[in-house]
C-alpha cells in the first residue's frame, strides 16, 4: 500500500527495506537499478471518509542485470517475495492505517487509533498481461481488524519506458474492522445517530489505475487513481451517511529517479 503519511512511510522503510535486500542476492556482480518515486496524492481521511487529505505518494523499485523493475500494483501493501515456486509467490505484506478522530464523526463516537496491520500476500501471474494478487492482514492495536483484499490487474507494458495497469478490487473486513469505523455502540448512539452492528464481510469493490512513464534513463513518472464503492453494512452505516461517503476515490502522481551502475 503506498498510501502513507511521511512517519509511517519511514516506519514501513525501517522494517521492510533491510529485509527485502537480504532476500535477493545482490553479489553476483550484475548492474544494480533502482527507481524511487516521490510525490503528493489525495487519499479519504479515514475508511468510509468524504474528505480527501494530501499525503505523500512513495515508491521504490528494485532490478538487476537487464531485467524489468516487476510490475507492482499502486494500491498494494508493502512486502517482499519470500518464496517463488513458477508464476506463485508469497511473501509477508504490511499496511499502516492512520487514525480517525472522534471530531470527524460528530464528536460523540470513539477515536479509532493508528493501525500497524501484518500479514502475507500470494500473487500468480497468470499471463505476461494477467496478474492475480490476495492479501491477508491482521490489524495491531487501532481497529484490531481483520482485512482481507482480492485483486487482478490487466499490464501493458514497453519494458522500463512505459507502463499501464488496470483492474478491479474487492475489499472484505471483520466484524471488529467494520465495527470501529462503521458501527455505533448502544452507549455512543445520538439523535442522528442510532446504535448500528456492522457485521462484518464485503466492505467494497473497485478499480485501481496506475500508470509509468520513462522520459530519460534517470526521470519519469509514476501515477495512479483508484475508486472504491462502499458495499454492504458498510454502506449503510449511519456513520457513512451523516458524515462520509459511499464513494471513496484516491489519485496521486509522482516524479521518479532512476540510479545504479545499470543506468545510461
Amino acid at each position: 500500500m503506498h498510501l502513507l503519511p511521511i512517519r509511517y512511510l519511514l516506519i514501513s522503510a525501517a522494517i521492510l527495506l533491510p529485509a527485502q535486500a537480504s532476500a535477493q542476492d545482490l553479489s553476483d556482480g550484475e548492474p544494480r537499478r533502482v527507481r524511487v518515486a516521490l510525490g503528493p496524492q489525495l487519499v479519504p481521511s479515514y475508511p468510509g471518509s468524504d474528505d480527501l487529505v494530501l499525503r505523500p505518494l512513495f515508491d521504490i523499485a528494485r532490478a538487476r542485470g537487464n531485467a524489468e523493475f516487476a510490475f507492482e500494483a499502486p494500491d498494494e501493501s508493502f512486502g517482499f517475495t519470500l518464496v517463488r515456486t513458477g508464476n506463485l509467490t508469497f511473501g509477508p505484506s504490511l499496511g499502516l492505517e492512520g487514525k480517525r478522530k472522534s471530531s470527524e464523526v460528530g464528536g460523540t463516537l470513539p477515536d479509532v487509533g493508528f493501525t500497524v496491520e501484518v500479514g502475507a500476500f500470494a500473487q500468480y501471474a497468470v499471463s505476461e498481461n494477467i496478474r492475480l494478487r490476495a492479501e491477508a492482514r491482521q490489524g495491531l492495536g487501532g481497529h484490531d481488524g481483520f482485512i482481507s483484499v482480492l485483486s487482478a490487474d490487466y499490464v501493458l507494458r514497453d519494458g522500463d519506458r512505459q507502463l499501464l495497469s488496470v483492474g478491479p478490487r474487492l475489499k472484505l473486513t471483520d466484524i471488529t474492522y467494520q465495527d470501529s469505523y462503521f458501527g455505533i455502540r448502544p452507549e455512543d448512539a445520538s439523535p442522528g445517530l442510532p446504535a448500528y452492528d456492522a457485521d462484518g464481510g464485503l466492505q467494497s469493490a473497485g478499480v485501481a489505475v496506475g500508470y509509468i512513464r520513462q522520459f530519460t534513463p534517470g526521470w519519469g513518472i509514476y501515477s495512479y487513481v483508484k475508486y472504491d464503492r462502499l458495499l454492504a453494512d458498510p454502506a449503510d452505516s449511519p456513520v457513512v451517511q451523516q458524515f462520509g461517503s459511499r464513494d471513496q476515490i484516491a489519485g496521486g502522481a509522482a516524479l521518479t529517479y532512476t540510479f545504479g551502475s545499470g543506468v545510461r
